[in-house]
């Protein structure tokens, strides 16, 4: 047991030195950095252009009502892009109280896998010299409130979302080592019924924040919105919805997106299939698979 124990302890020093020592001057004559220059992580561009997929993503956009149970979710995604293809592994917990008034959700990339080309690497400044690796993505801490619901008025739900810096390797340029903010709206109108076709538009309207690395302004400030429809049919749910940001940068900071989702419900548990497409400064093209538990709650 000793002899383990010293060898775990060679092996953890020799891995040190060989970090310390890495030759970093491939990158140095890539990007003509000198002695002098600002330090590498000031080179990175925070912005959802220049990251990966799942690093500033758009908030996905509320239907102005909160569902009536807890969620427990698992989700494997598929980023399909020429020269960054991802794959990850997702989690998301749901769960409402106060009546169904108010609910908070927490959420997040549990691992990810990238593949990216050297055009990318060097596009994104990334120090990853080979492009391939694995990453733990941020977390995502969200309070809904619901404030109208079944009056005259439309439904109308308020979301705070809180992004942590837990995201691993910026060396990769895979997450953005910064925290984030939002608040939005969403308002929503019922037509129809379940059991033939119920239709419900909504809107999504809010503001969305995160930290860079510019020192003259160290915040990005962007419009969030969104709007879609979804079509229910007893336990089936298909929604379609066009969303994103607009930062006031303009450095990759405006991503757009086409969302569709096809969702079955049953008793305790549900599926989902998601297609995501991106138009503008977000451009993958993500196959997302879900099973959902739904425990304990109000319908």
């Amino acid at each position: 047991m000793k002899k383990i124990f010293i060898l775990f302890l060679f092996l953890v020093f020799m891995q040190h030195i060989a970090l310390a020592q890495e030759d970093w001057s491939w990158w140095n004559d890539t990007h003509g950095w000198e002695v002098g220059d600002p330090g590498w992580r000031n080179w990175l561009i925070i912005s959802p252009g220049y990251l990966g997929p799942n690093a500033l993503p758009v908030p996905a956009v509320k239907r102005g009502i909160l569902e009536g149970k807890t969620e427990l979710e698992v989700t494997a995604s598929v980023h399909f892009h020429s020269g960054d293809p991802t794959q990850d592994i997702s989690g998301r917990a749901y769960v409402p109280f106060a009546k169904n008034r108010i609910a908070i959700e927490m959420y997040g990339v549990l691992l990810e896998h990238y593949a990216y080309t050297t055009e990318i690497r060097d596009e994104r400044y990334s120090r990853d010299r080979d492009g391939k690796g694995y990453a733990v993505g941020d977390f995502y801490f969200t309070t809904l409130v619901q404030l109208v619901k079944d009056r005259k008025f439309p439904n109308t739900l308020f979301r705070a979302l809180l992004k942590t810096a837990s995201g691993s390797n910026l060396k990769g340029a895979r997450y953005a080592d910064t925290p984030a903010y939002s608040f939005d709206f969403s308002f929503s109108k019922d037509m129809g019924e379940k059991e033939t076709i119920l239709l419900r538009p909504h809107l999504m309207l809010g503001f969305y924040s995160w930290q860079t690395n510019d020192e003259l302004n160290l915040q990005n400030d962007a419009l969030l919105y969104g709007l879609g429809t979804d079509i229910e049919k007893q336990n089936w749910r298909f929604t379609s919805t066009w969303s994103g940001y607009y930062g006031y940068k303009n450095n990759g900071d405006r991503p757009m997106q086409l969302n569709f989702e096809l969702r079955k419900d049953y008793d305790n548990k549900a599926f989902a299939v998601n297609y995501q497409h991106g138009l503008h400064d977000w451009l993958y093209n993500t196959l997302r698979f879900s099973f959902i538990w739904k425990l304990n709650g109000v319908e």
